[in-house]
């Protein structure tokens, strides 16, 4: 057995509130809910490959009217299959996913704290996020790993 002894790592996971917001999230059975409908290879494979249990997640609030950090939770599991996939009446079914061989994966996520909305476009201003994933021209992945200095900025406007 070994033991990953690395620092957590820190990801931006993007939700749409009418689907789970950071205030469902909070409201559910250990303020944990399982992370489904990832329905990227890229945002998958980081799922898969590189989030930990323990790891920061900066909660994002999309595809509403005010997009923007809603809260801070954490990675709480990990990965197993998304039942989601192998169900017909399920809008993230895929027909071409098995059980014995799925496509798509989920963990759980634990919800810690709302926070002020820190908006996309507050975001857009601070010059230390410039490289930041989410700002990027064209990058639409529901997740995206966030540098240690781009998580103590966020932190850092949370806190004002």
């Amino acid at each position: 057995m070994t033991i990953d002894t690395r620092p957590p790592r820190c990801w931006l996971m993007k939700s749409e509130p009418a689907e789970c917001s950071i205030d469902d999230a909070l409201a559910a059975p250990a303020q944990t809910v399982p992370w489904t409908g990832v329905r990227n290879y890229q945002a998958r494979n980081f799922m898969r490959d590189a989030m930990q249990v323990g790891d920061g997640v900066l909660f994002y609030h999309s595809s509403c009217p005010q997009p923007g950090i809603a809260g801070l939770a954490r990675v709480a599991s990990g990965v197993r299959a998304d039942p989601t996939q192998f169900d017909p009446a399920s809008p993230y079914f895929d027909p071409k996913s098995s059980p014995d061989k799925p496509r798509w994966l989920l963990l759980d996520v634990q919800a810690l704290r709302k926070t002020r909305l820190l908006s996309l476009a507050e975001l857009r201003q601070q010059p230390a996020l410039a490289r930041m994933a989410l700002l990027q021209r064209g990058n639409r992945l529901s997740i995206t790993p966030v540098a240690p200095g781009e998580w103590a900025v966020v932190e850092k406007l949370l806190s004002v």
